[in-house]
């Protein structure tokens, strides 16, 4: 097999939840145990940081090894899911892993994997592993896909493990409320391990320090440890200052950052709890921390968080996909300056609507459509829904069409926006 033959493999042999949803979900670790146990425990070889939450996890994560790599330490990051390439989600200091390795790991062990017949996201994680063993990768940044508890990276050990915060995601998987999405997520906190909560909220608070009490894991909040305040963004530079202050001591970091995005105010303040812990072990200087949050673009491959794709019109996209991300994300959109509002839209079909559509403004014109994506919820439904939150527009059957009559319909004073699910996004990066 050729790569393109295997990922065709990958996809058509193997279930997976960005493609079909819930059906692929495995609520056991019964095949990543047994894949971990036949790959030797990969994992073992190297130091790892574990980082789940509803949002926020994969800007921590890739901000996280950015620091790492500055400090000249060869990273490993695993995130999911990917944009434009399967490759992106296995990267060492930025550099995705060749297609031969992909096509490689998919031949050499093609009897194990009919043998478990595991799920995309579990062989995907094995492929991680076993990848950043091979490369001798000094430590690996880990994010989780969905939930914590049962998710197939939680067979690590990690050296602190993160929770970014929690919120409204996943729900027929994870549980109807926030406190039994919250102890899911809890369920990567391990014995003995420093554990990092990004966000102090009313709702988890008790269940990650009873959780943390019972394992005996050293708990703080990042939030009750660090503030961080960020300057207009710069559309024509693409940067925007910050400012992060530790409270106990007074002490700032300030700097430049080409994040987009207002939510990331919140995860530079559980990325700095972070680097704090483990400051000493990987001989983290205040410089490392700059540079790192500066140039995490072009470090780790970041994409998709408030990224400004054209100018006149100005043209931005972002994967912001739940209630507690898409807040943020429209009144950034409202506070942008703009003539005339263009948004292209499109969501799964799990999506509860009516948490999401009263967030987005009335006086815009709207594209709505639908991702290439089994999940993809069908753009004239969509629009059907909409009409009843005064959205209005026209339906077009694919994202680039939808595109293409926004980019038609915009004068250079135009704002165009596309999100609203991170396969829409896919498809315009």
């Amino acid at each position: 097999m050729n790569y393109k033959e295997t990922l065709e493999f990958l996809y058509a042999q193997l279930p997976a939840f960005h493609r079909i949803g819930k059906a692929a979900y495995r609520n056991d670790l019964g095949n990543s145990v047994a894949l971990d146990d036949y790959f030797g425990h990969p994992h073992g070889k190297y130091p790892t940081i574990h980082v789940a939450g509803t949002n926020g996890k994969g800007s921590v994560s890739h901000i996280a090894a950015s620091v790492l790599q500055e400090a000249g330490w060869k990273t490993g990051l695993y995130t999911s899911p990917h944009l434009k390439d399967f490759r992106e989600r296995i990267r060492i200091n930025g550099e995705m892993i060749p297609k031969r390795r992909v096509t490689e790991f998919v031949r050499k062990h093609q009897r194990i994997i009919d043998s478990l017949r595991p799920s995309f996201f579990e062989l995907t994680v094995a492929m991680a592993f076993d990848h950043f063993a091979k490369e001798k990768a000094e430590v690996a940044v880990i994010e989780t896909g969905l939930g914590g508890r049962l998710d197939s990276t939680n067979i690590i050990n990690p050296i602190v493990s993160v929770i970014t915060n929690i919120g409204h995601d996943h729900a027929d998987l994870l549980g109807p409320s926030i406190d039994k999405i919250a102890a899911e997520k809890a369920g990567i906190i391990k014995r003995g391990i420093p554990a990092i909560i990004g966000e102090k909220q009313p709702d988890t608070y008790r269940i990650f320090m009873k959780k943390a009490g019972e394992v005996g894991a050293p708990i703080c909040f990042a939030d009750k440890n660090f503030a961080c305040s960020l300057g207009e963004f710069d559309y024509v530079t693409g940067e925007r200052s910050y400012r992060i202050k530790e409270k106990s001591t007074g002490k700032e970091y300030a700097g430049l950052t080409n994040l987009g995005g207002d939510y990331q105010a919140k995860n530079l303040v559980t990325l700095l709890q972070v680097i704090e812990t483990i400051r000493k072990s990987f001989g983290i200087t205040d410089d490392h921390v700059t540079e790192g949050i500066r140039n995490v673009v072009a470090n780790t491959g970041l994409m998709g968080r408030w990224q400004v794709l054209k100018r006149n019109p100005l043209i931005v996209c972002d994967t912001g996909h739940n209630k507690e991300g898409l807040e943020y994300v429209t009144r950034q959109i409202a506070a942008t300056p703009g003539a005339g509002l263009h948004i292209v839209l499109g969501f799964v079909d799990d999506k509860d609507l009516s948490s999401v559509l009263p967030l987005f403004p009335p006086d815009a014109k709207y594209y709505f459509t639908k991702a290439s994506v089994p999940r993809a919820l069908d753009e004239k439904r969509l629009m059907k829904e909409a009409v009843k939150y005064r959205l209005e527009g026209m339906s077009y059957p694919d994202v680039k069409r939808a595109f293409k009559a926004a980019l038609f319909a915009a004068s250079p004073e135009d704002m165009i926006f596309i999100g609203g699910s991170t396969f829409v996004v896919a498809e315009v990066v």
